[in-house]
């Protein structure tokens, strides 16, 4: 059994926030750690939030090296582009194709041997500004 034991203005700071924030996984979090200081095991709390014990303790985890900088998501979470570092290449490949895409497309899967679809692309130069 373990239990998160809270202190008077981090009950305070998590009741604040609970009420107050728009992120759901932060309310979550904080409804989590609020609940487990008032003694439910993990087991109830992971079948309350609808995730694993594992989940439940790495909350705990982060929570006791971090505090409330451990409830929002970190960055870095999703795929990662396969495009990065080929910026220019692309740039260049956009202006002697005269932006057909289907033309830099091709380049990429011949040269780089990467096969993305046209979306991909389209918002990998959105994201770039190029």
């Amino acid at each position: 059994m373990r239990y998160i034991t809270l202190k008077g203005e981090d009950i305070e700071t998590l009741e604040m926030m609970l009420k107050n924030i728009a992120n759901n996984t932060i309310r979550k979090r904080c409804q989590c750690l609020l609940l487990s200081h008032q003694r439910r095991t993990i087991t109830d709390l992971s079948s309350i939030f609808n995730v694993n014990r594992r989940t439940i303790e790495r909350w705990f985890g982060s929570w006791v090296l971090s505090g409330v900088d451990s409830l929002p998501i970190t960055p870095g979470r999703g795929v990662k582009t396969r495009l990065k570092g080929l910026e220019e290449e692309i740039a260049i490949q956009l202006e002697i194709h005269s932006r057909n895409l289907k033309n830099v497309l091709l380049f990429l899967e011949k040269k780089h041997n990467i096969n993305i679809c046209k979306k991909t692309l389209q918002n990998f130069l959105k994201g770039t500004g190029l």
